[in-house]
């Protein structure tokens, strides 16, 4: 029987089970950490349940018939971060001692109270101090003996404002091309964009300058890299999976990151902000949506920072990065907010609901004081454009007419340097295709209308009134641009208008000229508001990719045709540290300044034109130099060609042909 079934399993082929144990030489260098970390994390620890303790110091001394209502209040804001399963509140004369024990289910929920509890302003003479119950043995053991910290290498970047110290005063930008396998930094020179550094693949997807222009910020699939220096010098990397999205805080300490990759509840990392001279992670938020970025926006020196939620408006502050007052602010279908460019201001905007009015609020940081309020009706939509100053607001407000059938806009001016900060209207009843101000001036622009019967009207705010200055009809235009320094204006039809452009000067509403850059996609004036740049992007349109400079008054002075040419951004310039005064007195004094580069410029030209003579003497002084090698070179073999030619000298048989074709002709007539 045994015989058989041996047979009979050899017949059905049956092979020997594998073995799956280790060989005898290996060994495993495989941490369980490495392998099993995820799961490791959410293995339980040993503890004696203090580690889900917290302590709440500064809290209000109440007796017997209070002592329910501050529980109640207790529970109501410490609950938000878990489940509290034990309290305890100390007595001492039938009176609370001032602080009190709570305990969560989870010592993360614990974690978590006190991060975001501890300096809560319960009111004006409470503010809690939350800490965990594990902390006290933590700060109780610390040793007496100091340890030096470890000194850190200082690392020499080179001057980082070098490119503000060009003689000329040259402005730099960036270019992308070759459907973005290359990027490049040029100067823009009186004889046309000068390359001083290219790199392939320098950057995946775009680039962005620093708000100051001190950093080129680049796109990796890790995340985001700063260059900067004379050589342009990688001088930080930030670690961001995915990075999509980038922003700056006004003044570059701080570089806002987001990624669409999935993060955790306990450590959020859709969006980071990092200190961007250390590189430290300074905190991480979730993130379900960044349609409209940024999400978060900066006050103008980059002290506090904000977010929109869902009925709230949540206010952080650094270098704590912390919630202000360790709350965000109640404000019930708040649909949008913008910082004030010059103030601890923030506008936001209300709609209507049920029979409140739809509102714009001021409201003032840190105090949260409301400093104005403006109800509006019948209001469909709103939109806020400071004056780069913050001398004035204004709201363009989208309104319904009684029948609800129809829209119409109007502007509400709001003057913030004067008291109680009065508010002006300008009622427009066409349908508004743009709308900018002037930098550092009081006047604004506004196209309105529908094509091709488009209108340009600009309006000065005076003292009391709004003014109304020109307006400019049959205009091919849906976008304005100013000038950084206020008065010229271009007005162009970018895209599906083709390209046109009018550049208009506001001191007197003179059309210098009228231009075009057929499919243009883009425009933007350089930071001194002395040139523009128009350019076809390959990533809106796919032929004719270039990009043209032209000078404020629309001459164009160069144009540079690049294969598949995408984005060119000029580099910004930190704010002039001139006052007020001193540019007054410059402005009153240009004709005495504009002899002196007057005279540079034609010293400029003199020097191009001698440069182009001396070219073109050197190149006549080799050309003849070579002739006189190849003449020295012919005589030499004269006797060779002579005795090649049986002593017949033919060196000079061309020179004579004429006269022995006059010979020949008289030989023929004799005959």
């Amino acid at each position: 029987m045994e015989e058989y079934q041996e047979d009979n399993g050899s017949d059905r082929g049956e092979e020997e089970e594998p073995d799956f144990n280790d060989p005898s030489d290996y060994v495993d260098d495989i941490s369980d950490e490495e392998l099993l970390g995820d799961l490791l994390k959410k293995k339980p620890k040993e503890a004696d349940g203090i580690d889900s303790v917290i302590v709440v110091d500064n809290v209000p001394q109440v007796g017997k018939e209070r002592l329910e209502k501050l529980q109640n209040v207790i529970r109501k804001i410490f609950s938000k971060h878990g489940k509290i399963i034990t309290e305890h509140y100390p007595k001492e004369d039938e009176k609370t001692k001032g602080y009190i024990f709570l305990e969560y289910t989870s010592p993360a929920n614990a974690a978590e109270a006190v991060k975001n509890l501890n300096g809560y302003k319960l009111d004006k003479l409470h503010t809690f101090a939350v800490n965990l119950f594990t902390d006290f043995d933590k700060y109780a053991n610390v040793s007496d003996d100091w340890e030096v910290p470890t000194k850190q290498p200082y690392k020499d970047h080179g001057n980082l404002k070098w490119w503000l110290m060009d003689q000329d005063c040259n402005d730099q930008f960036s270019v992308i091309y070759e459907g973005g396998e290359k990027t490049g930094i040029s100067w823009n020179s009186s004889s046309g964009p000068v390359s001083i550094e290219e790199r392939a693949r320098w950057t995946e997807t775009y680039v962005r300058w620093s708000p100051k222009g001190t950093y080129l910020a680049t796109f990796h699939q890790r995340g985001i890299a700063l260059w900067a220096g004379e050589k342009f010098k990688q001088v930080m990397r930030f670690n961001h999976p995915g990075v999509q999205l980038i922003d700056f805080s006004p003044c570059e300490s701080y570089i806002v990151t987001f990624s669409p990759m999935v993060d955790t509840k306990d450590d959020p990392q859709a969006i980071i902000i990092w200190n961007v001279r250390t590189g430290a992670k300074k905190r991480g938020f979730h993130c379900e949506n960044a349609a409209h970025w940024p999400i978060f926006k900066w006050s103008h020196d980059g002290k506090y920072f904000a977010r929109m939620g869902p009925d709230s408006l949540s206010i952080y502050e650094t270098p704590s990065f912390g919630l202000l007052e360790k709350k965000s602010i109640k404000i019930e279908e708040i649909k949008d907010f913008t910082w004030s460019p010059s103030d601890y201001i923030v506008a936001y905007w209300t709609p209507e609901r049920n029979d409140i009015p739809a509102r714009v609020t001021l409201l003032d940081v840190p105090t949260r004081k409301e400093v104005r309020v403006k109800n509006l009706f019948n209001v469909g939509e709103c939109k806020m454009h400071w004056q780069n100053k913050g001398e004035f607001l204004c709201v363009k407000v989208d309104r319904f007419t009684k029948s609800k059938k129809a829209m119409f806009c109007n502007f509400e001016i709001f003057r913030m340097r004067e008291k109680q900060i009065p508010v002006e209207q300008v009622e427009i009843k066409e349908a508004i295709l743009a709308f900018a101000w002037e930098p550092s001036g009081s006047k604004f622009a506004v196209l309105h209308g529908e094509n091709p019967r488009i209108s340009a009207s600009f309006y000065h705010v005076t003292k009391g009134k709004v003014e109304q200055l020109k307006v400019m009809d049959k205009k091919m235009a849906n976008h304005i641009f100013w000038s950084p320094t206020g008065q010229f204006v271009i007005l162009a039809g970018l895209k599906n208008m083709s390209g046109a452009m009018e550049f208009i000067d506001t001191a007197d509403f003179t059309v210098m000229n009228t231009q075009e850059h057929f499919m243009a996609t883009d425009i933007e004036w350089d930071p001194t508001g002395r040139y523009i740049i128009s350019g076809v992007s390959w990533w809106g349109h796919k032929v004719d990719n270039a990009y043209w400079i032209w000078n404020f008054q629309g001459k164009i002075l160069h144009k540079q045709t690049i294969e598949r040419f995408c984005q060119l951004l000029w580099r910004p310039r930190p704010p002039t540290l001139l006052s007020a005064k001193q540019l007054k007195d410059i402005k009153k004094n240009m004709k005495n300044y504009s002899k002196q580069f007057e005279l540079k410029d034609r010293m400029s030209q003199s020097k191009a034109s001698k440069e182009l003579v001396d070219k073109r003497r050197q190149l006549m002084e080799s050309f003849r130099d070579y002739l006189e090698e190849c003449k020295n070179a012919y005589d030499s073999t004269k006797e060779q060609r002579l005795e090649l030619r049986g002593g017949i000298d033919t060196d000079y048989f061309d020179s004579h042909r004429e006269d022995w074709e006059i010979g020949r002709a008289s030989c023929r007539e004799r005959v």
